[in-house]
C-alpha cells in the first residue's frame, strides 16, 4: 500500500528526473494515481531448452519474483516449438534451437507474456515450423510478433491480450538462411535484409517503420525488437548502422527498442527521452557449446524495467543476472547450464560496472545503488 503521504508528494513533485533516481518499487509507489502507467520489463534472449520450472533450482524464484514485477514482460524466443505440426529440424544438432511446447508454460509462469519470435532460429524446424511455433505461443496467451504467414503478418504489431495498449514489432538481421524469410506468398521471419555492408534494404526498412507508426497512430506503445547477427569483426561493438536504425524506429513512434542476437550486454542510449537497449544478452542460454567456448561476459546479463507515464519514461532499474558456464550438476550439464540467477555483492558490481562502463559511451549515466543500476535523466 501507498501512503497518503507519499501520494500527496508525488502530486507536488512531478520531476522525471527525481523519479528516475528513485528505486523501481518506489517509481512505481510514486505514480500510481496517474491513470497511463506501465512498467514494461525487458530481459535478454530466452534460449530455453529445457524446462527450468520441471527442475527448479536454488535462486530461481528469486528471478521468477523479479519478472513478474513487471507488466507487460517481453523477450525474444530463441528456440522453435517442437509440436506435431512441427517440420523437420533444419540444422545438426549443435545448433538447432528447440523445446517441446509444455515448455512455454514455465515461460508464462516466469511472467513472459509478449515473445518477439523473429531470430535466425525460428526456422530451425522449417517453414511448418514457423507457423507451429506461432500457433503454439498463441494458444498459450503470449502476445508475440516477428513470424507470419506472409510478410504482412509477420510485420504486423503484435500485443499480450491483458495489455492490448502495448504492442510489440519484430524483426530479424543476419543469419536468416534461404526460405526462412516471410515473402508475399510465404510463411516466416520478418527479415530486415542487409543491401550492401553497411546498409540496411530500403524496403525492408520502410515496411517496418510503417508498422511502427501505424501503432503509434493507434495510439499504442511501441516496443521494438531487433534480434541482430551482423556485427561485423567484434560482437561487442554497436555498428553506426544499427544505432542509426534505432534512431529511426524511436523517430517513427517506438516507446522502447532493445537488441539481441550477439549474446552479451552492450549499453544503453537515451534518444529523445526514449530507451535504446543495444544489447541485452541472454535471460537463459542453453547452448551445447564446450564449457569456455564462450567469453565470461556472455554469462552476463541484466532485468530492466523500465516506467512509462503518460507516454514518458519516467524511471528505469537494472537488475544485474549471472548465467553458469558449467553446469549445476555434472552429468547433467547441459541439462542445468545457462541459468539465470539474480547476481550479488561483487558480482552485481562488476556486471553494473561494465554496463555503466559501455553505456557511457552514448552518453548515459547510471547510478549504482545496492546492487542495482538505475537511469539518472
Amino acid at each position: 500500500m501507498v501512503d497518503r503521504s507519499r501520494r500527496n508528494f508525488s502530486k507536488t513533485v512531478s520531476s522525471a528526473g527525481l523519479l528516475a533516481c528513485l528505486p523501481f518499487s518506489a517509481v512505481h509507489a510514486a505514480v500510481t494515481t496517474a491513470n497511463a502507467i506501465r512498467r514494461v520489463t525487458i530481459t535478454g534472449q530466452l534460449l530455453m531448452k529445457h524446462d527450468l520450472c520441471a527442475d527448479p533450482y536454488d535462486g530461481f524464484t528469486e528471478i521468477v519474483d523479479e519478472l513478474r514485477r513487471g507488466e507487460v514482460v517481453s523477450t525474444d524466443l530463441e528456440v522453435a516449438i517442437r509440436t506435431a505440426s512441427s517440420g523437420a529440424p533444419t540444422r545438426d544438432s549443435d545448433t538447432l534451437h528447440t523445446t517441446p511446447a509444455e515448455t512455454l508454460g514455465c515461460v508464462e509462469k516466469m511472467g513472459f507474456n509478449l515473445l518477439a519470435l523473429a531470430n535466425n532460429h525460428a526456422w530451425d524446424l522449417g517453414t511448418t515450423g514457423v507457423l507451429a511455433t506461432r500457433a503454439a505461443v498463441t494458444s498459450a496467451g503470449f502476445g508475440n510478433a516477428g513470424t507470419g504467414t506472409d510478410w504482412q503478418a509477420a510485420t504486423a504489431g503484435g500485443q499480450s491480450p491483458r495489455y492490448p495498449d502495448v504492442t510489440l514489432v519484430s524483426m530479424a538481421i543476419g543469419k536468416i538462411r534461404d526460405g526462412a524469410a516471410a515473402t508475399a506468398v510465404r510463411a516466416g521471419v520478418n527479415e530486415i535484409r542487409m543491401a550492401s555492408p553497411g546498409t540496411l534494404d530500403v524496403s525492408d526498412v520502410t515496411r517496418n517503420l510503417d508498422a511502427i507508426a501505424k501503432a503509434d497512430k493507434d495510439g499504442k506503445r511501441v516496443l521494438v525488437c531487433l534480434h541482430n547477427h551482423e556485427w561485423g569483426d567484434d560482437m561487442q561493438q554497436v555498428p553506426e548502422w544499427t544505432q542509426r536504425f534505432a534512431h529511426q524506429c524511436i523517430d517513427a513512434g517506438a516507446a522502447l527498442f532493445f537488441s539481441h542476437g550477439a549474446p552479451l550486454l552492450k549499453g544503453i542510449e537515451i534518444y529523445r527521452g526514449k530507451p535504446v537497449f543495444h544489447g541485452l544478452g541472454s535471460i537463459v542460454f542453453h547452448t551445447s557449446k564446450a564449457i569456455g567456448f564462450y567469453a565470461p561476459p556472455v554469462w552476463e546479463s541484466i532485468i530492466a524495467h523500465i516506467t512509462f507515464e503518460g507516454g514518458r519514461l519516467s524511471g528505469l532499474e537494472l537488475v544485474p543476472v549471472a548465467l553458469n558456464d558449467k553446469g549445476d550438476a555434472p552429468e547433467r550439464h547441459l541439462e542445468t547450464r545457462g541459468r539465470p540467477r539474480i547476481a550479488r555483492g561483487a558480482d552485481a558490481t562488476r556486471i553494473l560496472e561494465r554496463f555503466r562502463s559501455l553505456s557511457k559511451d552514448f552518453g548515459t549515466t547510471l547510478e549504482l545503488r545496492e546492487d542495482r543500476g538505475y537511469l539518472t535523466l
